[in-house]
């Protein structure tokens, strides 16, 4: 398929090397040019200078930027000369409002917005093995899921335009309670004196196990927090979230208690943190400022 990436950050940029990888005509575009020859470089495919260079009478646009109004400068630029039928697949986090907004303006012409958000960070990315809440069209689901199966392990159709985007939300209610009850057991098992490791090695195997216990619990403790998604962009994530439980009466009080919690990792420098840094703010330790700082997304 010729198709189009737009967005080359560190989740992007090994995204749009799977589709390079599986054969597909690539062309990407990234505002910052030095990204873009880096990944023509690595990869099979070409740079382009503009978003419609890259988008002009491709079958597939994919897209990975920041937040909402990103998409929509990309959009207005990437609608008008993409092929007729053709699909957006926008892998950035947004509101889902955003989404619909989309899908509308695509819809009139022609062509399909599919909002398709992932879980896994970078390391998913990396191994292909991204989780895809996708909202949209069915048949244009299923004409792109054999694409973007590239870097996926699962992609689940959620339904209309926005409901992408709100498994994602859900997505980020559930980490933001799990890693705040996380850096709580690490600071508690710390003031009792305990060791670490063997507190891992006694409750990781039951009821209390988790993807989070079991990749932060040892990075926790020694308070290294450069592994992945970041603080900065966590916030921006939950504030999609309250703003959807304010619109819809959801009651999230503990989301909206670790998203405060969030604010005082930022106060402390902590905004390029990864979001297990939570426990910088209730450990007996202060996180090496000195190290490098984790990439946004």
């Amino acid at each position: 398929m010729k198709l189009a990436f737009i967005g080359l950050g560190v989740m992007g940029a090994p995204m749009a090397g799977h589709l390079a990888a599986a054969d597909h005509e690539v062309t990407v575009f990234n505002r910052s040019t030095a990204k873009s020859d880096a990944w023509v470089r690595a990869h099979r495919g070409r740079a382009a200078e503009t978003l419609a260079d890259a988008a002009a009478g491709r079958e597939l646009v994919a897209l990975c930027v920041g937040a909402d109004d990103d998409v929509r400068a990309v959009v207005a630029q990437v609608l008008p000369v993409l092929a007729a039928g053709g699909i957006i697949v926008d892998h950035t986090t947004t509101s889902a409002t955003l989404a619909r907004e989309m899908a509308a303006q695509a819809s009139a012409r022609g062509c399909h917005f599919l909002d398709a958000p992932v879980s896994g960070g970078e390391a998913g990315a990396k191994s292909a093995a991204l989780s895809i809440m996708i909202g949209g069209d069915v048949g244009a689901v299923e004409r792109v899921s054999r694409v973007i199966g590239a870097y996926a392990k699962a992609i689940v159709h959620m339904g209309e335009a926005g409901s992408g985007q709100l498994t994602k939300m859900v997505n980020q209610i559930c980490i933001a309670g799990v890693v705040q009850g996380l850096a709580e057991a690490v600071a508690f098992a710390a003031r009792a004196g305990l060791v670490p490791a063997r507190v891992y090695e006694a409750v990781s195997k039951g009821a209390a196990q988790s993807w989070q216990m079991d990749n932060r619990w040892a990075t926790m403790a020694k308070g290294e927090f450069e592994f992945g998604f970041a603080v900065d962009w966590m916030r921006k994530d939950l504030g999609l979230v309250l703003d959807e439980a304010r619109a819809n009466g959801a009651r999230l009080e503990l989301t909206a208690l670790v998203d405060q919690f969030y604010a005082e990792v930022q106060a402390m420098g902590g905004r390029r943190w990864d979001t297990s840094s939570l426990a910088a703010r209730l450990a007996q330790f202060q996180p090496p400022s000195s190290r490098a700082a984790p990439a946004a997304k």
